[in-house]
This record gives structure tokens, C-alpha cells and sequence, in this order.
């Protein structure tokens, strides 16, 4: 290493350089185009050049959806690593680097508010947060966000995004299927809207249970949504699966969605529907 390296390295121009060129550009998934980040964040995340819709956070989305001033609720507190679960790492590991790098306790994120002036509860599904996975705390939040719904008297609105139920909590992580499906019968029951948002990807047990329960589906362009995925569909009934299979325009084609909305119109398209579908006593 010559004088003139030496000095730069010791001054961190190399590593600023590094840092910069990170934080400016991000690689479409779709397109593979490399696009300036602040314009992708500017464009809702979605790829000027092809319209691909990355993923997006929690409170991004939350901010997307509801008018300024929601109140966003607390996480409720559930027992943490209940079965001392160990693959490759101990899952309260998992946990911990999870929660290093996102702002929220775990993967289901609730706001209350409005959309446009129409009363509802949303939630938000992070797939940052160990891939959306359904655990007790996304059982409980998902529950207590339908309690706020009821008490509100309003819409609930649920963003799903996920990879299925969470392995280290084992049948306790699937019990959540059937306690969310009685919190969206009592949403039924009291003549409140329950509308679902699949988003890129919805899987497992999580489309198994609410994400295909709502009285109206919405998907945006391109989201993966099944249960078990194509490969594993194709080896057990041997034949090819057709193309676009499980996604959203095939779904919707299909009658499983009902309607494909873009990201830019989605909080518009809620208003609509929600004017529509109110009750209207809601408060």
C-alpha cells in the first residue's frame, strides 16, 4: 500500500465512499435497474422504470394509509421463546437481531385513525420482522386490533404480508389461526367492514386463516399470495402450473381477489369502499 492510500484509508475516505454509494442506490427486484433511493422512497417504494412494488415497512405503510394524527397502540405482551427453541440459533437470539433492526417489538404493527375521514383501525404486517411470521404476539395484536375496531365501531383494515406461522412457537404460533378467524366472525357479527390488503408475499398459514376471510380483498400489482408454494404444488399433482400462477391478476382472474389496485391509488380506493360499506353510526 503506497503513501497517498494510506493516508486516504487512515482519513476514511474509502469507507465514507462506501457508505455513500449504498445509501443512494438500491437494484429493483424486478427490473434490476439501479434506481436513486430517494426517488424510489419518493415513488411509494414502487420502480419508476417497471412499476414493481417493493416491500415496505410498517409505519411507511401506516403513514401511506391513514390521515395524519392515528394513534398507533401498544404491543401487547405475550410469553417470549415459550418452548426454549433452538434450530441454528436460539430464537430469542432471532428476536433480538430482529428487533436491532426494526422500530417495533414484532411483526403486526396497528394504527387507529382514519382513511380519508373514514373511521378504522389498521394493521400492518412487516415481512422485515422474521418474514411477517405469525407468532403469539401478531395472534394478539391482530385480536386487540379487532377489539379497537369493535369498541370504535369502525372498519378494520389488515395489510398482510407474511411467510406463514412462526416454526419456534410451534402449535402455539398456530393456534393464532383459529383466534383470529372467531375475532373477524364477532367483526361479522356486529356488521363491521373487515377488508384485507394482500401484499408481496401473503403465505402459509396466514393466507390459511384471516388474509382470505375479508368481506372485500385488495391486492396490489404482482403479490405472491398461497399457501404452499408452486414448486411443492407441481411435484405433489405433476403437472406444470400455469404462468403467473399465485399472483395477484391470476387470483383476481380467477375470482380469489377482487380487485388489483396500485399503491398510489390504494388509500383512495379504501376510502371509496369504506364509504360504501360503514356503518353509520361509526364514531
Amino acid at each position: 500500500m503506497n503513501w497517498f492510500n494510506r493516508v486516504r484509508n487512515s482519513l476514511g475516505f474509502g469507507e465514507e465512499k462506501k457508505s455513500t454509494e449504498k445509501d443512494l442506490w438500491i437494484k429493483c427486484s424486478n427490473c434490476h435497474e439501479m434506481l436513486f433511493v430517494a426517488e424510489y422512497d419518493e415513488n411509494g417504494r414502487v420502480c419508476p422504470r417497471c412499476d414493481h412494488h417493493g416491500r415496505i415497512g410498517a409505519d411507511t405503510r401506516l403513514a401511506m394509509l391513514l390521515d395524519p394524527g392515528f394513534e398507533l397502540l401498544p404491543q401487547p405482551q405475550v410469553t417470549e421463546d415459550p418452548l426454549k427453541f433452538k434450530d441454528s440459533k436460539k430464537y430469542t437470539e432471532r428476536l433480538k437481531a430482529a428487533r436491532a433492526a426494526n422500530p417495533h417489538e414484532d411483526a403486526f404493527v396497528v394504527g387507529s385513525g382514519a382513511i380519508d375521514g373514514q373511521p378504522a383501525v389498521v394493521g400492518v404486517q412487516d415481512f422485515s420482522f422474521l418474514g411477517g411470521s405469525m407468532g403469539m404476539a401478531v395472534g394478539m395484536a391482530f385480536c386487540a386490533a379487532a377489539e379497537r375496531a369493535l369498541t370504535r365501531k369502525c372498519a378494520f383494515v389488515v395489510v398482510t404480508a407474511a411467510g406463514g406461522a412462526r416454526m419456534q412457537e410451534g402449535i402455539l404460533s398456530l393456534m393464532q389461526m383459529p383466534r383470529a378467524t372467531v375475532m373477524t366472525r364477532r367483526l361479522k357479527k356486529a356488521g363491521l367492514p373487515y377488508i384485507v390488503v394482500l401484499t408481496d408475499p401473503t403465505t402459509g398459514g396466514v393466507t390459511a386463516s384471516y388474509a382470505m376471510l375479508g368481506d372485500i380483498h385488495i391486492a396490489e400489482p404482482g403479490a405472491l399470495i398461497g399457501f404452499a408454494g408452486q414448486r411443492v404444488i407441481q411435484d405433489t399433482i405433476r403437472e406444470q402450473l400455469p404462468e403467473g400462477f399465485q399472483r395477484a391478476e391470476y387470483l383476481h382472474k380467477h375470482g380469489m381477489v377482487d380487485m388489483v389496485v396500485h399503491r398510489h391509488e390504494l388509500k383512495a380506493k379504501l376510502a371509496q369502499v369504506l364509504d360504501y360499506m360503514q356503518p353509520a353510526e361509526a364514531a
